[in-house]
């Protein structure tokens, strides 16, 4: 199966980009093709709101995001990968989605896997459910199959996040993706 990792952290070397490299580790044991996409360094704008694209056509805006949509056009799975921003996605996934907008027809009938990996510093019981509910009313709206999450709370260093057990799982989770 090929699968797209789409890491939004401005940290390279962060909490949530160790979970998915922990994930990244599992797939590729598991005979996975991953390809990494840094959302966190590309060069993206937020959607205009131009109405140009109509759901369905190329972005006016020349940037990173036109490969990102031809990859997600034609991977077999993406995951979305972010730390907690205010108990949201980072402001650089959060741009990525709002620009699914230009192809959002072609994402909806597709009915990709998905997955979520964040990392929170935070470890209370309720840090991540509302990622987790925008998460999870993204793959309804946008028909995609949700395949997991890794929800890491106490990550908020990485030596905090190895000390946890979301390496580990997210580990696990990348080399039981099914194909």
């Amino acid at each position: 199966m090929d699968i797209l990792v789409i890491e939004s952290s401005p940290h390279r070397h962060g909490s949530s980009n160790l979970l998915a490299e922990e994930f990244i580790r599992g797939a590729k044991e598991a005979g996975h093709k991953v390809t990494v996409f840094d959302t966190g360094h590309a060069s993206l704008h937020p959607c205009l709101g131009c109405e140009v694209c109509g759901m369905s056509e190329p972005c006016v805006q020349k940037d990173d995001m036109a490969g990102l949509r031809e990859k997600m056009l034609k991977t077999d799975m993406a995951v979305f990968v972010t730390p907690l921003y205010y108990f949201g996605f980072s402001a650089q996934l959060k741009t990525v989605i709002d620009r699914f907008y230009s192809f959002n027809g072609q994402l909806t009938a597709r009915g990709l896997k998905t997955a979520l990996i964040a990392a929170a510093w935070d470890s209370n019981s309720w840090t991540m459910s509302d990622l987790k509910a925008h998460y999870e009313t993204l793959c309804r709206y946008l028909n995609f199959e949700n395949m997991g999450e890794i929800l890491g709370t106490g990550c908020g260093t990485v030596s905090m996040t190895k000390r946890t057990k979301f390496p580990k799982e997210a580990y696990e989770f990348g080399k039981k993706i099914g194909g």
